[in-house]
């Protein structure tokens, strides 16, 4: 029997329990409306362009099929360049949700902080320096994200992953690269230097399936458990002291996620190049999407939107002038920047 007491408690977990439905079923509408985006997307990279190939000889190619030059143009050009953009856009993507929401600050991604610098820099100096190949690049990358991460997270301080202080730390460093990758340019040749610049702009043009392949493992293993250690997020983000009374240790668990998003963003890196801005993009987008809710998925599946989209127009915007992917997402980002550039003087003037 329900008293007078207990009304107003039965009444506000009802209300309770109203509003977690709501916000769910928003975030499952939002999420099936990004990724069907993505499979339009996807359809126009594969199909469309400077040579059409109908969906019927697309499952048919699929399917074992050859029908000249029709197989030999999506198998080893249009097909590489949608899936690896596709792996590519859900790694970058979900890690910079993740720093976003962990450093409680929009401008936190992995290419602002300097850790996809760190594996550029690492890459390009094991490939022309040293001569390795693509495994040794992919280790290299894997070695300069790391090592760059925990640079930063050690000159920011016991407590500065928390504050804008990791930022800057991680600028200062990513400026101390870009000057190491200019040293490593000068000692190549002119082949080395434009394979380079090209590869540094970021690129999915001739991609081969081995780069997919070795992207595709990385993103099937470390996305789920991203998503599964990333229920410790929200109480990050609301302070290290709020995260430590809720039972979250901190310092731990910051670590781990860091860890973990390194490693996707440096194997992303070293496959298809720093593409830039797509982990500054795709949180901020996702969480406008979500309601201002972070979503490490929804953030990884907007990221897989922009890296295919960005790629088809790369690849076809200006007739006759293929780009890398990079110059179109640049130019995307470079004026969202200055906007949360803006928007954070704003927040720290009023604060």
């Amino acid at each position: 029997m329900t008293t007078l007491t207990d009304a107003p408690a039965a009444t506000a977990a009802q209300t309770v329990r109203l509003v977690r439905r709501r916000v769910s079923r928003r975030h499952r509408l939002v999420l099936a409306a990004v990724i069907l985006l993505w499979l339009l997307l996807f359809g126009a990279r594969t199909l469309l362009g400077d040579f059409t190939i109908t969906i019927p000889d697309f499952f048919r190619i699929l399917f074992g099929a050859d029908i000249p030059p029709a197989t030999f143009i999506l198998m080893q050009s249009k097909l590489p360049a949608a899936v690896v953009g596709t792996l590519a856009g859900l790694a970058f993507g979900s890690s910079g949700a993740v720093f976003q929401t962990m450093l409680r600050n929009p401008l936190a991604s992995p290419d602002v902080i300097g850790v996809t610098l760190g594996s550029s820099a690492a890459a390009v100096f094991s490939s022309v320096i040293l001569g390795w190949g693509s495994a040794g690049m992919s280790i290299a990358a894997l070695v300069g994200g790391l090592v760059v991460a925990a640079a930063v997270q050690f000159f920011s301080g016991e407590h500065g992953s928390a504050t804008g202080r990791m930022i800057l730390v991680g600028i200062g460093i990513a400026a101390a690269l870009q000057a190491v990758i200019q040293w490593v340019l000068l000692k190549a040749n002119i082949y080395q230097a434009q394979d380079a610049m090209v590869w540094l702009t970021g690129s999915l043009n001739a991609m081969p399936w081995s780069g997919a392949a070795r992207i595709g493992i990385t993103v099937a293993i470390l996305l789920p458990l991203t998503c599964a250690i990333s229920r410790s997020l929200q109480a990050l983000e609301m302070g290290d002291d709020t995260a430590q009374a809720l039972g979250v240790r901190a310092s731990r668990s910051r670590l781990t996620l860091m860890g973990v998003v390194v490693l996707m963003t440096a194997v992303a890196t070293s496959v298809c190049g720093p593409i830039a801005f797509i982990g500054l993009l795709s949180g901020p987008i996702a969480r406008r999407l979500n309601g201002g809710r972070p979503s490490i998925l929804l953030a990884a599946a907007v990221g897989a939107c922009i890296v295919v989209g960005g790629d088809y127009l790369a690849s076809y915007g200006i007739p006759g002038t293929p780009l890398p992917v990079g110059v179109v997402t640049g130019l995307a980002g470079a004026p969202v920047l200055l906007v949360l550039l803006i928007g954070s003087r704003r927040i720290v003037k009023d604060g």
